[in-house]
């Protein structure tokens, strides 16, 4: 009885652990890739997937996209310039089947043909072409891993470059006219600055000037008329008065001139006529 229920719990536990290894969950981003006896079978999932114990092997394929990292790689450029590039791949399974049957070790494949093919396209390059058309490249070197890759079962997506690094003597020439387009774009600006308050002054100046002008001209016309009006009233004063009243001024002004210590007067004629007739009403008072 001890040995029948030893033998009972073995074949329990033989079944459990084949009925765990017969049954797979597989998520929706990834595939079963099945060989029966060495023989794919095709892929399984996502979902609940029964396979044959012994028989049936299963191997995972990730259908996410992945990047690999390509480290710094130093290429020449037609110029004979040695340079630096890193990069990135962007890829993603599209055909699970291919990925796992029809190469072996895909990221070492994939960095290998990357390397040839960034120092082809490099090599077809200037230095300052390398330095401004890193699109270009990038572009260039996803269509020629995709065409190497696509019967693998695989896409490249993107490929990016990371960082380019030029010779030393390269890199401080580049500094170097960098600084000095720095500073012509600061001597550009100042003198723009310059220029413009040097206006904005001459602006505020010419009208300064234009108001005073404006203003001594009104002061004249002013003047002039108040002048004008002036006169108008003298004249208008002057019609009423009669002989007599300007005789008597005129008397007025002699009395003033016989009290100063001048010696020598001179008379208008005017005042001698205006004094006749004073005389004579005096000379006929007198008789």
């Amino acid at each position: 009885m001890a040995i029948s229920g030893m033998i009972i719990f073995f074949l329990l536990v033989v079944g459990i652990i084949v009925l765990s290894n017969s049954i797979r969950i597989v998520r929706e981003y990834k595939r079963l890739v099945v060989f029966r006896l060495g023989r794919s079978i095709g892929q399984r999932g996502p979902g609940i997937v029964f396979l044959i114990p012994i028989l049936d092997q299963a191997l995972n394929v990730d259908l996410r996209e992945l990047f690999l990292e390509i480290p710094q790689q130093t290429c020449i450029t037609k110029d004979n310039a040695p340079i630096s590039i890193d990069f990135l791949i962007y890829w993603k399974v599209i055909d699970p089947d291919k990925s796992i049957i029809q190469v072996g070790n895909f990221a070492a494949a994939s960095q290998g043909i990357a390397t040839t093919t960034l120092r082809a396209v490099v090599g077809d390059l200037g230095l300052d072409e390398v330095l401004s058309k890193r699109e270009q490249i990038n572009t260039v070197l996803r269509q020629k891993l995709d065409d190497v890759t696509e019967r693998w079962g695989v896409k490249v997506t993107t490929v990016e470059i990371r960082e380019i690094l030029p010779p030393k003597d390269v890199s401080d020439a580049m500094i170097r006219q960098m600084s000095a387009e720095r500073t012509r774009r600061a001597v550009i600006i100042e003198a723009e600055g310059t220029k413009a308050a040097a206006i904005t002054v001459a602006e505020g100046e010419k009208q300064s000037a234009i108001l005073k002008a404006e203003g001594d001209r009104q002061a004249a016309i002013l003047r002039a008329e108040g002048f004008s009006l002036a006169l108008d009233r003298i004249f208008s004063v002057a019609k009423n008065v009669d002989a007599k009243t300007l005789s008597l001024q005129y008397l007025e002004t002699l009395k003033a001139l016989g009290q100063s210590p001048s010696t020598k007067y001179i008379f208008p004629m005017e005042f001698m006529n205006l004094l006749e007739p004073f005389v004579k009403n005096t000379k006929e008072a007198m008789k």
